[in-house]
């Protein structure tokens, strides 16, 4: 039998990297994206391709290089994503767009490339790299939250959407992991004279805290292998620490203030 076709998008680093290699020790046949393959000329995990996830045309030629290669396309991983953190009064515009450009608009793009594909196999499936930040709206964190929060929302309705074709998609929520995403992340610029300055500076240190803690990005690969290997996968998956998963438990079951409460203590606001 021939092995299964992945394509991970954001493949180079972090995430999408750990997910790749564990799944080429599984014997698939894996391609993951990035946007410059001139920076990647050292990387030997698997193959990867350029794709700009913002740009439906790279989009497009990636998904058609696979299935001339391959001829099909049995998973997309929809990892690529980028962070952005800040008080949102303080938040150029034009930042939160490019975010959501990256972080909403990529996957869909991704999405719409490949189900032609996978409705004429009438097989495939489709995981949504989200975020548990996406289940709640964090402080200075509000607009990756709210990106992450909408791909899970329309990801719901995509499932009901294909699931005659045959093609299952599903939501997979990490929590704090250690990958170099504080690095990438957009820091709305904060004034001497701002009046979040001292809130916002103290709530950043506790986010980069929480990636450079983080779990190891192989527990999210884990989960990927146990949704492949589901016949018939749940809408939502969580990976993270037991806190970071409890914590979205105390969200459905708590008063909202009580959870408003829980959460500014957290952040010491």
């Amino acid at each position: 039998m021939n092995s299964k076709v992945v394509l991970i998008t954001g493949g180079s680093s972090g995430i999408g990297k750990s997910i790749g290699v564990f799944l080429k020790t599984k014997d698939f046949t894996v391609y993951g994206t990035t946007r410059s393959l001139n920076k990647q000329a050292n990387f030997t995990a698997f193959e990867l391709l350029e794709v700009n996830v913002t740009d439906v045309h790279t989009i497009q030629n990636a998904v058609a290089d696979v299935i001339a290669r391959e001829g099909k396309l049995d998973i997309l991983i929809n990892n690529a994503g980028i962070g952005i953190t800040g008080p949102i009064e303080e938040t150029p515009h034009e930042e939160i767009l490019k975010v959501f450009d990256t972080n909403f608009n990529g996957p869909l793009h991704m999405v719409k490339a490949v189900l032609p594909q996978m409705r004429k196999q009438h097989h495939g499936l489709i995981i949504n790299i989200t975020s548990i930040a996406g289940y709640m709206g964090l402080p200075y964190r509000g607009v990756y939250s709210a990106t992450k929060g909408a791909l899970g929302l329309i990801t719901e309705a995509l499932r009901m959407e294909v699931k005659d074709f045959g093609i299952q998609i599903t939501n997979l929520a990490p929590g704090d992991f250690v990958t170099n995403i504080a690095a990438g992340r957009y820091h709305s610029p904060v004034s001497t004279n701002s009046p979040y300055k001292t809130q916002y500076s103290a709530t950043l240190d506790l986010i980069n805290e929480g990636v450079h803690d983080g779990e190891d990005p192989i527990l999210v690969a884990r989960t990927v292998l146990k949704i492949i290997n589901t016949k018939k996968p749940k809408v939502h998956y969580k990976v993270g620490t037991f806190m970071q998963k409890f914590s979205l438990f105390l969200k459905n079951a708590l008063p909202d203030k009580v959870y408003e409460k829980l959460l500014l203590n957290h952040y010491k606001l």
